[in-house]
């Protein structure tokens, strides 16, 4: 039965606490809009199986192969990413046909006894799984200790005092869509703090040809931000791994860009900003990156991430 004929749309998801929230709440909202009702059918990617640190378990595709090769299999008919995980290589089957709009993008600190990243004392622990905030961090903090981690939301948090560590720092979406805004201590400034391209954005993927499916659910201002940040991951030739932080929003008629790129000890950082009149005829989410590319490449991007421009 094709995803067209079929009464029930099955929608593909990993099984944690966040892609199974995640994945509902789009179901619901392609139920509210098209009247379609859905089931999930629960997959498990190399990333559930690995504790590798994710610098070294495989990057990009780590935690969508999986999900991909049941969509392109028939085995559901759509599936649901975290933007940030998905590779920027285009499919030569699938398609990325709606991008809801975005939640909260920032990083998010979770530090025991109400603790702010300028409060923790010298020598603090803090726990992340990012290369590019273990970057931050040290470019920020020198004096703290930074921990490569691990786990699903509540395994990082559980780690935090009493546990073996003083803080930890996750995205802010995924800890709202989950209600536990609660253990928030501190909202990491977006423009001083970029975040991973597509941070806080869904990316629901389809076969070509079934892209009407879940057109109901796409937010052009989200799509155009999210591009112009993943632009500049696929330019650099870097991974969801690397030290790359970039942020893109649409403000009065603009769309306006910055990345940094960072050193893994913290020491450089190398920032470019373009802006481009939204919306346009043409591409203005490549336009502007194309330009802040070049500019990070002509600044020597290239030996932070390992690109090859």
């Amino acid at each position: 039965m094709t995803a067209a004929s079929s009464s029930v749309l099955r929608i593909g998801t990993r099984g944690s606490a966040l892609a199974l929230t995640q994945t509902g709440m789009v179901a619901s909202d392609l139920s509210d809009a098209t009247g379609v009702r859905t089931e999930l059918v629960t997959i498990t990617t190399d990333g559930d199986r690995s504790n590798e640190p994710l610098s070294r378990a495989g990057g990009m595709g780590l935690f969508t192969g999986a999900l991909r090769d049941a969509l392109v299999e028939g085995r559901c008919d759509l599936v649901v990413h975290s933007l940030k995980d998905l590779p920027t290589a285009p499919h030569d089957q699938l398609v990325v046909a709606a991008i809801p709009s975005r939640e909260d993008p920032r990083d998010a600190l979770c530090a025991r006894d109400g603790l702010t990243l300028e409060a923790l004392p010298a020598g603090a622990r803090v726990g992340t799984g990012s290369p590019r905030r273990m970057a931050q961090l040290r470019a920020k903090r020198p004096d703290l200790e930074i921990v490569d981690i691990r786990g699903n939301v509540d395994t990082r948090l559980g780690r935090v005092a009493p546990g073996d560590l003083d803080a930890v720092v996750l995205a802010a979406a995924g800890l709202r869509r989950l209600g536990r805004a609660d253990v928030i201590t501190e909202l990491l400034d977006a423009d001083r703090w970029p975040t991973a391209p597509g941070q806080g954005a869904l990316a629901v993927e389809v076969r070509r040809g079934d892209e009407d499916l879940v057109r109901a659910l796409d937010h052009p201002e989200t799509r155009a931000a999210v591009e112009a940040e993943r632009h500049v991951l696929a330019l650099l030739e870097a991974g969801c791994s690397a030290p790359l932080g970039a942020r893109a929003v649409v403000d009065a008629g603009l769309l306006l860009l910055s990345a940094s790129v960072y050193s893994l000890d913290g020491a450089t950082v190398l920032t470019s900003s373009h802006a481009g009149v939204w919306p346009d005829d043409g591409d203005v989410s490549l336009d502007i990156a194309e330009g802040v590319a070049r500019e990070l490449i002509d600044a020597g991007a290239a030996g932070l991430t390992g690109a090859r421009p």
